[in-house]
């Protein structure tokens, strides 16, 4: 029998590490060769690696969630004869699994229920036992008025007699024991809470809901991507948020009628009206659309429009990208939204349909909220997040008129936009949106 190490390739330019996401072998396993080995996450593109032979599974390069470099040891196998000649076997130290081995074998005890403040531990190794009696004292009885939960502090329970398991019950139904009337000798019993909660049926006393148990959530994969993104955009890029409120009364009777007529076209949605009066815009204000490299102190204001669309999946928030939106009128940019969406939700998104982006839009729909202050997708210097559409009173020509309006947000990079630029983008945005006609001519 001989081995063969199985070591990280290359799985994209520029890529010095990647994250384990998902193991589809374990230690032990017989596998094909080709079979499903792991699946590995680099810049928010999972790439499935298969097994290079057949044979058993020795041993593999760590955990879900652990960080693996191109060219080390991801996975070692036990083949039929030598192994190949190209696959030498490599002493133990290299296979940076040790850590998460040990991290296997040697795993906790599960540790005790916790105790209340002032309470035993049980740490030394002996059984916890009660607070110590000072001298003196006798051991007392068996607790029939317990020190109140802080949850009820100030409540008055001091005062009332009744059993732990009693007031168990009263703190689980949101109950203050002075407001229940006992049926003898001043002690509340089970019988007292039950009539209690009969006459008081309406009355609000029923739990608002059950105890959850606390969980940890590992953040692995795509979701630790997000996090480790937006911490260096808020910690590197100062932003800056500007607001304006957008009549969009002829642009939705605009995509009524268009909507109206389509045929065996995508159905419109606001969002490919919007993408067509930025690009319109976009021109005027190359500042807007670019990208800052801050370690080499350079700006590149991009001649096309690639938009990234930030598209909420069940594993995170993703940014597909619509390569040159300028060059597409709003039914195929309609498509390639619903093309994009879909391939994120569905996770197959490519590398390349994930990157490259010199401007994002994103937009929560019908959730939109009142504004935004989205967070800038670097290296971009700008993200623009329309909100929701309401119908409001508004006054036109001396009458008050029912008119649709939206709020839109954008958030700049302050070292390479300023203020006024900004501003005056989405005032020249607002042009285009309240006159949609423009749109559509030169």
């Amino acid at each position: 029998m001989g081995t063969y190490s199985f070591k990280l390739p290359d799985i994209g330019e520029g890529i010095a590490e990647a994250e384990i996401v998902a193991w589809h072998v374990a230690p032990g396993d017989m596998v094909e060769e080709d079979a499903p080995l792991a699946d590995l996450m680099t810049d928010k593109a999972t790439v499935e690696m298969t097994a290079p032979v057949a044979g058993k599974v020795v041993k593999i390069a760590g955990e879900v969630g652990e960080q693996i470099a191109i060219g080390s040891i991801l996975a070692v196998f036990e083949v039929e004869g030598e192994g190949p000649v190209e696959a030498e076997a490599e002493p133990a130290p290299a296979v940076e699994v040790a850590p998460n081995e040990a991290a296997q074998v040697v795993k906790p005890e599960p540790s005790p229920s916790p105790l209340p403040s002032g309470e035993g531990s049980g740490v030394s190794g002996e059984r916890s036992e009660p607070a110590p009696i000072e001298a003196g004292e006798k051991p007392p009885a068996a607790p029939t008025v317990p020190a109140p939960s802080p949850s009820l502090a100030g409540r008055g329970e001091r005062k009332v007699l009744a059993s732990p398991a009693v007031r168990q019950r009263a703190r689980d139904l949101g109950i203050d024991l002075a407001d229940v009337k006992a049926a003898e000798d001043g002690r509340v019993r089970h019988a007292d809470l039950d009539a209690f909660l009969a006459y008081n049926a309406g009355g609000g006393y029923r739990p608002a809901g059950g105890v959850r148990a606390d969980e940890q959530v590992k953040v692995i994969g795509l979701r630790r991507r997000i996090a480790e993104n937006m911490q260096a955009a808020k910690r590197h890029i100062p932003h800056f948020t500007y607001v304006e409120e957008i009549d969009v009364t002829k642009l939705e009777e605009l995509r009524a009628d268009l909507n109206a007529t389509r045929g065996a076209k995508p159905k419109l949605t606001m969002l490919p009206l919007l993408i067509t009066a930025i690009c319109r815009t976009l021109p005027d204000f190359p500042m807007i659309n670019a990208r800052y490299d801050d370690e080499a102190g350079i700006v590149t204001r991009s001649g096309a429009v690639h938009l990234g669309m930030a598209t909420q999946t069940d594993a995170g928030l993703m940014v597909p990208v619509i390569r040159n939106a300028q060059d597409r009128n709003v039914w195929q940019l309609a498509s390639e939204i619903v093309r994009l969406a879909e391939a994120a939700r569905s996770g197959k998104a490519t590398s390349g349909e994930l990157s490259g982006s010199t401007l994002t839009i994103t937009s929560l729909g019908p959730l939109g909220g009142i504004a935004t202050t989205p967070v800038i997708n670097r290296p971009e210097v700008a993200i623009i997040g329309p909100n929701k559409v309401v119908e409001r009173p508004v006054f036109r020509d001396g009458q008050v008129v029912a008119a649709k309006l939206m709020n839109l947000s954008i958030s700049c990079d302050h070292r390479v936009v300023d203020g006024w630029d900004a501003a005056s983008f989405v005032q020249a945005l607002k042009r285009l949106i309240e006159t949609p006609a423009l749109l559509f001519v030169d």
